[in-house]
């Protein structure tokens, strides 16, 4: 007897915030209407993302923008797509524009792509998440700038070579689209949103040690 396949349930974008357990150590995202637990991140994953916020911290205060842009725990990013929603591993927010939106007070969510100066998304597992829909859903919002650290080189071979190698990606709005620039090894990022920082990719990746 053959088992029939059971659909899985599938949740607007409301749905899904109405759902999401409050408090919960756990990091759920929205994908076309269906639910994804993330995976936890460990070790090199969250040492490298607890490192990036301080140098970029460091750089908002440096800049003078410390009472402006603000970088925040949790926030959950509504892109156009009607049943989609992320949590990314880093958002640089401008609180002079949060202001105006509407949920952010009371569930954390930006729908406004002004609000935003900068994501970043610290590769993991689930990598054609951050190399296919995030990239089109933040391009297609209208996010200036997106990062895609690939410090363990899980992406495909037609992004970061072959041999593979571990790559950062900046993701530049240029006429709607983004241009994606690739750094590798001793190459000094350059970051339009962050003239002013000066690690090189393979600095970036050491923070994750």
């Amino acid at each position: 007897m053959t088992q029939a396949q059971v659909e899985p349930t599938l949740y607007s974008f409301d749905e899904f915030i109405s759902w999401y357990p409050e408090n919960s150590e756990i990091r759920y995202e929205l994908h076309d209407g269906v639910i994804i637990e993330m995976p936890k991140p460990k070790g090199k994953h969250s040492n490298l993302t607890g490192s990036l916020i301080e140098q970029l911290l460091i750089i908002i205060r440096q800049s003078g923008s410390g009472g402006i842009w603000t970088i925040p725990r949790e926030s959950i990013v509504k892109p156009k797509r009607k049943k989609s929603g992320y949590e990314p591993d880093i958002i640089v927010l401008n609180k002079e524009v949060l202001a105006a939106e509407p949920r952010w007070e009371s569930e954390s969510i930006i729908q406004n792509p002004d609000s935003v100066k900068l994501i970043v998304e610290v590769v993991s597992t689930n990598w054609r998440d951050d190399y296919y829909d995030k990239l089109r859903d933040y391009e297609e919002m209208g996010i200036e700038e997106y990062w895609i650290l690939d410090y363990a080189a899980l992406g495909a071979r037609k992004f970061i070579g072959n041999p593979k190698q571990p790559t950062i990606f900046v993701c530049n709005l240029v006429d709607g689209e983004y241009q994606m620039t690739s750094f590798t090894g001793n190459t000094l990022i350059v970051s339009p949103t962050f003239p002013q920082f000066d690690l090189t990719a393979q600095q970036i990746f050491d923070l994750a040690s």
